[in-house]
């Protein structure tokens, strides 16, 4: 599948903002207007002026949607819920060439709040998704211990894992030292 850039910032920014929510032994880690601010310069988000806590407050509940659309149990589900999220964020589509980046196409207004901006944005990207068939590709991690959000680009779609250095690892290496403990038993 062929993401442009836009696309592939857009959905690194949503899978980054849900794994800022709550989620088995992890607590909210987007409990200030401070770890918003972080997250903004973390995902180099533009056009982000003063922040306050009715960002933090609209935020949440813009992660919390994208939670839904991750959720969903078919891509006509998803397709509603990212409807009404990019409805509610007032998407004006318009090229843009700012900070040394060539022509691209932002979804939110300017001047957009940051829960519309985000909205605005990665609902379009999640609906490219949806449109290309590959809403399966929105995945939570396999870990029993982890769920946190990724998106599968690997070419045959197989990604298990948020990440194969930790989650992937670990669970291999749980499995192969079980293994090894079956057979030193036999």
């Amino acid at each position: 599948m062929l993401i442009n850039h836009d696309t592939r910032c857009a959905l690194d920014n949503v899978v980054d903002l849900l794994n800022t929510a709550p989620d088995n032994d992890t607590p909210d880690s987007l409990t200030d207007v401070d770890a918003l601010r972080a997250y903004v310069e973390r995902n180099a988000v533009s056009d982000v002026g003063d922040l306050s806590d009715a960002d933090l407050t609209a935020v949440r509940a813009v992660r919390d949607h994208f939670g839904q659309v991750f959720a969903a149990v078919d891509a006509r589900t998803a397709a509603e819920l990212v409807n009404a999220l990019v409805a509610e964020a007032g998407t004006t589509p318009r090229l843009t060439d700012h900070d040394g980046y060539d022509w691209h196409v932002h979804y939110f207004a300017p001047g957009a709040s940051l829960a519309n901006h985000l909205a605005a944005d990665g609902g379009m990207a999640l609906a490219f998704l949806i449109v290309a068939g590959e809403r399966e590709r929105l995945r939570r991690c396999a870990a029993p211990d982890c769920r946190q959000a990724f998106i599968d680009l690997s070419r045959n779609r197989s990604r298990r894992y948020c990440s194969s250095r930790t989650c992937g690892n670990r669970l291999h290496v749980a499995a192969y030292r079980a293994r090894q403990r079956g057979t030193a038993r036999g």
